[in-house]
């Protein structure tokens, strides 16, 4: 806990604290902020931010996990793909515990299926190499951070020839989800903190929508409790003013134009697709499939056992309203009893940064104000 007393006894989170305070006096009202990454969720709760904050402005924890988003119908496939005979599926660690409708990744494994945790596709790439004999499949997620290395992967496998590398892609773009949660009205939400690691690479225009058409505001956060205090006070002093604009408080990596170069990489190897988000359904455009040029690397396209079919989430599971922010993670009736970590029936529980993963490690100690 000493990286906690640490924080709550600095003069500047306190300065911080205080700022924030006044400014939220000034609006007098309910002031509710999603953030909108998975890694500012977990330092939210690891570092106990929203207790700094008055109790009129509270933060609500959007889809920002990957794993946690990704939809129970394409982890089926996944695992169906695992099965195949002469396939070595690969794939992050987290994203091999999420549960499908028979199980998860690891669960296949060890029915049998050649399964393999990695760190990175050109670890895949690196095994489609070592195994010229087998077909190497990498589950691929995320969001616009981990977009570039994948098309890396891609990108040097075709100039290596190498005809044994396949991507079942699930890697989707953010600016669709905040849309979709804008536009239901299940929420009302007064600003976002932007993902700070996603902007570095699409950079924040892809946002400006936000502030134009909806008149909210967006800043952009580094991952350190100072970082998101910060934004906090970014963000209310922009609702007092009466302004909607696209901010950057993480301006140590985040540029407007992102990375023009990680960018040009992403656009030659993938185009948008509309794909199934767990949670929010279908979004229009908001995932990236690999272009024709490159669908000899396609699963989708190369396997049929690849078809990803609609599942729904177990009924005790509320991983959906979470990710829409429509709940929060202590209002599912299994949190923290038949679903843990260690038995997640939900992919929230799964990722340390799905919001009741964050929430079961450092829960409990927020509700007894240690």
């Amino acid at each position: 806990m000493q990286y906690l007393d640490e924080f709550r006894r600095s003069d500047y989170a306190r300065g911080l604290a205080a700022a924030i305070r006044e400014e939220a006096q000034k609006l007098a009202r309910p002031v509710r902020i999603m953030e909108l990454c998975g890694g500012h969720t977990h330092s939210i709760y690891k570092y106990a931010v929203d207790t700094f904050l008055p109790e009129n402005v509270r933060l609500i924890h959007g889809p920002g996990c990957p794993v946690c988003v990704t939809p129970r119908g394409r982890v089926a496939a996944a695992i169906a793909l695992a099965h195949r005979p002469g396939v070595i599926l690969a794939s992050f660690g987290d994203m091999l515990r999420v549960p499908g409708d028979k199980g998860s990744l690891l669960q296949a494994r060890a029915r049998g299926a050649d399964v393999r945790m990695v760190y990175s596709p050109l670890d895949a790439l690196q095994l489609a190499r070592q195994n010229p004999d087998r077909q190497v499949v990498f589950f691929a997620i995320g969001f616009e951070t981990t977009a570039p290395t994948h098309a890396m992967a891609v990108l040097r496998a075709q100039r290596e020839g190498i005809r044994n590398f396949f991507l079942l892609t699930n890697l989707v773009t953010m600016p669709p989800a905040v849309r979709a949660i804008l536009d239901s009205e299940e929420l009302a939400l007064d600003a976002f903190i932007g993902p700070g690691h996603a902007c570095a690479i699409s950079g924040t225009i892809p946002y400006q929508f936000v502030a134009e058409e909806y008149r909210r505001p967006v800043v952009v956060s580094g991952f350190e409790p100072l970082d998101l205090l910060q934004s906090v006070l970014m963000v209310l002093r922009q609702l007092v003013r009466g302004e909607a604009r696209v901010e950057i408080q993480y301006k140590r990596l985040v540029r407007p134009e992102g990375n023009p170069i990680a960018r040009q990489r992403i656009d030659q190897v993938f185009e948008p697709v509309t794909v199934e988000w767990r949670g929010l359904g279908m979004l229009p455009m908001s995932g990236l499939r690999l272009r024709p040029e490159y669908a000899h690397m396609d699963a989708d396209r190369v396997f049929p056992d690849a078809v990803s079919r609609r599942l729904e989430d177990p009924k005790a599971c509320e991983c959906g309203s979470i990710l829409r922010g429509a709940k929060a993670p202590w209002e599912c009736r299994v949190f923290g009893t038949a679903c843990t970590p260690e038995n997640p029936i939900g992919a929230c529980m799964v990722s340390p940064e799905g919001a009741c993963a964050a929430y079961y490690r450092y829960g409990s100690r927020l509700r007894e104000g240690a």
